[in-house]
């Protein structure tokens, strides 16, 4: 019996082992307990995905994002407060040390409460902008809900994101109507790479204060698809954070309400959607892992590649200048609960790059073969004509994924004395070689001619 009550400790621990790649302690910062109530469907949602949620306020006194120069909290949840600032705990430079120790942020904003300054802030460092005015919100007179917002039209009905790019995985693809109620609209620079847009506003979106009172808006903050209702950013480190502009869109009231669009009553598909955002931001999907990483003197082998491929055991760390080398590489890409085969989008590859100070080869990584729960990508190659120190790098950065820079460093040196191909081996230089021995011979020849010549015989004149 003892065996078996262990192995029902063992399943109930396996059970609620969060799904999330990085950690499951999940801190949620909430001024107002009673607000509690209004995301319930949303907090037991993370919770049966094994993260263990601790509720604070930002005015706690006990409110630590680390403990001993560690994170104490591995994800964040930031929900709209009335106060205009979150406390000593909550400054912009502690929550972007909390990103520094790969911490990831979901970020949710309202119309209906100021955003407070440290977010404001914390927002701009990322390139992130906000309406100057705070009581601003989006507004779209042909994609609203005609049942909750027939007047006002500040709730959005829209379909599911659409890929940024064809090269591009989209982890936010469904089926169904979204609603964002009384939605922050943002702007994001142009200048990072580093952000991504998830959810755009339609091109007849706007942003308006409901609180002017007038019919023509001369100088938007923004319109149109300048407007991200969902924004995303990933840092160098892989930390993740979303601001969702629309906290009411998390809220129980919204996951499968009843909605209505062009005359058509439609169920809003909040809730799969907003599975869909936290677990990109937790780092439930979207995680890339490498496992081996191998290269190796080419002998014919990588000729003769198959499924079966067997990695060597070392990796050499010197090379010569012209050597045949092959380099391959194992990536697994997390999804919800376990490793897949990584499958690059269509339009997109690995690369290798093989550099001093800059890359001499630059090339595209060729699937393999995969196991059960990872692909091996390689390549085979020439090593140039040029000694020194060269590194292997695989840097693959996409929008969606987390960063991998793998680097393996080793030395390319000359051939040896005793490695450089014979005269006779190379087939231009049989003419200089003929030309040497025709002279030798020509010169032996002339030698032998003149040693046996007899000489000439001298006539003597009598004298009278």
């Amino acid at each position: 019996m003892r065996w078996l009550f262990s192995f029902l400790i063992l399943a109930l621990l396996g059970a609620v082992h969060a799904l999330s790649s990085s950690g499951s302690r999940l801190l949620v910062i909430l001024e107002e307990p009673d607000e509690k109530n209004k995301y319930t469907q949303f907090f037991g949602d993370l919770e049966s995905r094994g993260f263990h949620l601790t509720f604070e306020s930002p005015k706690s006194e006990s409110l630590s994002l680390f403990k001993h120069g560690e994170r104490a909290y591995d994800h964040l949840i930031l929900l709209p407060t009335k106060s205009k600032g979150l406390g000593p705990a909550l400054t912009p430079n502690l929550l972007l040390d909390f990103m520094k120790k790969e911490g990831n942020i979901l970020l949710t904003l309202s119309a209906d409460h100021t955003t407070p300054t440290s977010i404001v802030s914390l927002l701009l460092e990322l390139d992130i902008h906000l309406p100057t005015d705070r009581n601003s919100l989006v507004i779209d007179h042909f994609n609203y809900d005609g049942i909750s917002a027939a007047e006002q039209h500040d709730v959005l009905l829209l379909p599911y994101p659409k890929p940024v790019r064809s090269d591009v995985k989209n982890y936010f693809t469904g089926e169904g109507t979204i609603a964002i109620p009384r939605a922050v609209g943002q702007t994001l620079g142009n200048e990072s790479p580093l952000l991504t847009p998830i959810l755009r506003a339609p091109s007849t979106a706007y942003s308006y204060n409901p609180k002017d009172e007038v019919d023509i808006v001369e100088e938007p903050f923004a319109v149109g698809e300048q407007l991200s209702l969902v924004s995303s950013i990933q840092a160098h480190n892989s930390a993740r954070l979303t601001v969702l502009g629309s906290a009411e869109a998390i809220q129980n009231a919204w996951f499968g309400a009843k909605a209505g669009l062009g005359g058509k009553k439609v169920e809003t598909a909040n809730r799969d959607f907003v599975e869909k955002v936290s677990s990109w931001t937790f780092k439930e999907t979207g995680v890339l892992k490498v496992g081996k990483l191998v290269h190796y003197l080419d002998e014919g082998v990588s000729k003769k590649i198959n499924t079966s491929i067997a990695f060597p055991e070392n990796n050499p760390n010197i090379y010569r200048i012209k050597n045949d080398v092959s380099f391959t590489v194992e990536i697994s890409e997390y999804d919800q609960t376990h490793l897949t085969p990584f499958v690059p989008p269509m339009g997109d590859a690995v690369q290798l790059e093989f550099s001093m100070l800059s890359p001499f080869h630059r090339l595209n990584l060729t699937p393999l073969s995969q196991t059960a729960n990872s692909t091996i990508f390689g390549v085979s190659f020439k090593t140039p004509d040029q000694h020194g120190i060269f590194n292997f790098r695989v840097n693959y950065r996409r929008p969606f994924l987390t960063n991998i820079d793998e680097k393996r460093q080793v030395t390319i040196r000359h051939f040896a004395h005793n490695e450089w191909p014979r005269s006779w081996q190379i087939s231009g230089a049989w003419v200089w070689i003929g030309g040497i021995w025709v002279t030798v011979a020509g010169w032996i020849a002339f030698v032998a001619v003149w040693l046996y010549s007899a000489p000439t015989e001298m006539s003597v004149k009598k004298a009278q």
